[in-house]
């Protein structure tokens, strides 16, 4: 049985349900890290700048896929909290079936679609065959990927954020041992590093799905539960399809600004890559924080403990707040050395690129703490319109980078579209989350539980 969000001590709870997101949420990057550090060491800084190439691509058509399939468990969360187990089970088989038709759709999708947008968003020439070459092995992962999100998402959703982590690291261990073993020794480059992260996920996936089906105590997942009932298809995707949408929009800004990185050459390309990996380690904690949110919110609201929901979401607030001043200094002072870790010769302009990237970051955390609690919040409440609402914000903030301020302050004002995202998310979600607290407050509760102290 995992953690009780519904009785004793909302934050602490959280805490502790967060500490294996943060672990599962380092291994997830592992994927990416472990691949871009080996090809950057073991390859050549273009090929680095390859992959790094593909990353606002693969942010809209896997992050499209994540979005949609991360909806998809928020209506087992809420059915766990009502005690509703019966529609619990159902809606988790229907979560599963679903995913496997997300999946084929979106691989099909993607490799139509990838090698036309690396053209479209400048990609340089020296490297864009290096890019096609990646994704196209690499898109056959999103099947897996689709899944294994399904059977992370219903196992948190029911309290259980342990096992996942579990599963993950075996296919962090496949995916690093297959890297060297294709990369480092076999010399099969790119490619190799796409087919060992491919066979990772589909290992990662498996581990997952047997846990789902066989061994969670809480979970019986029928046969029948697995046959698609499009009135509850309807359900998951009036969840499932805002948060995707939010995805598709944050990456169409983020390929409008890649384009607008390319033009300063595969240096540039780089330093963004490197320094952006470097960020996305170090904000792990917040984002933790953020999920295992969604999960308490998710439950809570189930059970109509509105008045818990809303006390907490303030201390979570809070917390993260400091957390993300912690991110920054450690950033800040280890940036640097996290950037170093994936360039096999750096030039001193390329750690100078880098590094204003990481100043930029480390300034404006706090942005970034807000972002991940109010989304998280709002997307337990089962409002995932504001995660498509906020997802537009980010992308008119890149757009106004990209178009307005890189013509006219250049590198530096790359830095900044991050931070500039940020705070046009968190303006419209603070709005939205403003006007749903009030709506809380104002509900009756059917239970009122004590939610003194942490």
């Amino acid at each position: 049985m995992g953690i009780d969000f519904l009785t004793g001590k909302p934050v602490k709870s959280i805490f502790f349900f967060a500490l294996p997101l943060m672990a599962s949420a380092l291994m997830q990057f592992g994927y990416d890290i472990v691949n871009n550090i080996i090809v950057g060491r073991f390859v050549s800084t273009e090929a680095l700048a390859a992959l790094g190439s593909t990353g606002p691509i693969n942010g809209f058509i896997i992050g499209t896929t994540f979005g949609l399939t991360t909806g998809f468990s928020i209506s087992v969360a809420q059915h766990f909290g009502a005690k509703r187990y019966k529609e619990m089970n159902h809606f988790a088989g229907n979560s599963i079936a679903l995913a496997v038709l997300v999946g084929v759709l979106m691989l099909t999708a993607a490799q139509i679609v990838s090698t036309p947008i690396l053209h479209l968003i400048r990609t340089p020439e020296d490297i864009i065959d290096l890019s096609a070459s990646y994704i196209r092995i690499l898109y056959f992962a999103i099947p897996f990927q689709a899944l294994y999100n399904v059977f992370a998402g219903i196992a948190r959703a029911v309290g259980d954020s342990r096992r996942p982590l579990w599963f993950l690291l075996i296919g962090i261990i496949c995916n690093c041992l297959l890297t060297l073993l294709f990369v480092a020794r076999f010399g099969w480059g790119v490619q190799g590093a796409a087919l060992a992260t491919l066979l990772s996920h589909g290992l990662s996936c498996t581990c997952a799905g047997i846990y789902v089906f066989r061994f969670n105590p809480v979970l019986k997942i029928q046969k029948s539960d697995l046959c698609l009932k499009w009135q509850t298809v309807v359900i998951q995707l009036k969840l499932g399809v805002p948060m995707s949408l939010q995805f598709t929009i944050t990456s169409l800004g983020s390929m409008v600004l890649q384009s607008a990185v390319n033009s300063f050459g595969s240096t540039a390309v780089a330093a963004i890559t490197a320094a952006n990996k470097a960020e996305n380690i170090i904000n792990i904690p917040m984002s933790a924080f953020g999920v295992s949110t969604a999960t308490f919110v998710g439950q809570n609201y189930g059970a109509q403990q509105h008045r818990r929901i809303v006390q907490t979401v303030r201390r979570v607030f809070v917390l993260n707040l400091g957390i993300s001043v912690v991110c920054s200094i450690i950033l800040s002072t280890f940036g640097r050395w996290i950037v170093s870790l994936f360039i096999k010769d750096s030039t001193a302009e390329l750690m100078q690129m880098a590094n204003q990237y990481l100043l930029a970051a480390a300034l404006c955390f706090s942005l970034l703490s807000v972002l991940f609690v109010l989304r998280n919040t709002l997307q337990g409440l089962g409002f995932t319109y504001s995660n498509m609402v906020a997802g537009a914000a980010e992308l008119l903030g890149r757009l106004a980078v990209a178009f307005i301020f890189t013509p006219l302050f250049g590198f530096k004002a790359v830095c900044y579209a991050g931070p500039v995202a940020w705070l046009f998310a968190d303006v419209v979600l603070l709005v939205i989350y403003l006007r749903k607290e009030k709506y809380l407050l104002r509900a009756r509760d059917f239970i009122q539980p004590d939610c003194k102290g942490y």
